[in-house]
């Protein structure tokens, strides 16, 4: 695997329309909103879909989903001790998680567990990573429509059919939703982040709602537009993560109030002197 010698800054474009991009379970699991009232993901979700991404290419993950878990662990402590069994120091242990599992490499991990019957001692151990994720925001104020729903079915037998139960489901009308994020090189010489492992992130970024489809999120509600990849020249970079990702400009089209498609956005980089971004189609 070669080494990654040059810093990444990204730029992800979402679409979502009729859908519940990230549910905050503290508001009825309404769509989460700024106080602006602008959309709102949480870094959380976002790398959770990337985790789900690299599972889905065959990568050997630590953090995985329990209805998605490919190895029989019930557990993070039963995963880590399944999986290390013996090492020299906690840099050795850290080494270790990082060869076993890319999500450790790139995202890094805490590993703070109780000694088990397979480890002596116990486990405390930090990795930090060298891929960073923001929190996703509308480019615009989103509208939330809710909508009411009734569950007419008995969930138990009983001699008589129960009276129905009432719910409510909510979802984002329309929103145009940008995820950024970083990968630091420095950081990916500890922890072994490669150039095929950014390549495999790019490909995730691009593919993020492939088999994402849920009740919350029907099938093509949630569409990756475009990616926007900066490969600085160097490991430090050009220019500050910040004035790479506000290079790409989002507003309305003029007269444009009530936006209900990409189209009525005008997006267009704002160019930087030897740093020019790949543009990927999303899938």
């Amino acid at each position: 695997m070669s080494h990654l010698n040059n810093k990444i800054d990204f730029t992800v474009l979402v679409k979502v329309a009729n859908a519940n991009p990230n549910g905050d379970p503290l508001n009825g699991n309404r769509p989460r909103t700024t106080y602006t009232g602008q959309g709102e993901i949480s870094d959380v979700c976002v790398k959770r879909k990337i985790r789900n991404r690299l599972q889905d290419m065959g990568e050997s993950l630590f953090v995985q989903s329990n209805d998605r878990s490919d190895d029989d662990c019930g557990s993070l402590s039963e995963r880590a001790a399944k999986n290390i069994t013996d090492y020299a120091s906690n840099d050795d242990y850290a080494r270790q998680a990082c060869e076993k599992w890319i999500d450790v490499r790139t995202f890094g991990q805490v590993f703070a567990f109780k000694k088990t019957k397979d480890q002596k001692d116990g486990v405390s151990v930090g990795v930090r990573g060298p891929v960073s994720i923001h929190q996703a925001v509308s480019c615009s104020p989103v509208d939330i429509n809710s909508m009411q729903i009734t569950k007419s079915v008995n969930s138990e037998p009983a001699d008589k059919k129960s009276s129905d139960t009432m719910g409510s489901k909510h979802f984002v009308e329309f929103g145009l939703y940008r995820i950024k994020g970083s990968i630091n090189v420095q950081l990916a010489e500890k922890t072994g982040f490669s150039e095929e492992d950014a390549e495999k992130l790019k490909e995730s970024l691009r593919t993020l709602f492939v088999n994402d489809a849920s009740s919350a999120r029907p099938d093509g509600s949630m569409e990756v537009v475009s990616v926007y990849w900066w490969r600085h020249n160097n490991k430090i970079g050009q220019y500050s993560a910040a004035k790479v990702h506000d290079s790409l400009k989002i507003t309305l089209k003029d007269g444009m109030l009530n936006p209900s498609s990409v189209d009525d956005y005008e997006i267009r980089i704002e160019p930087l002197a030897e740093l020019e971004p790949e543009i990927i189609d999303g899938m």
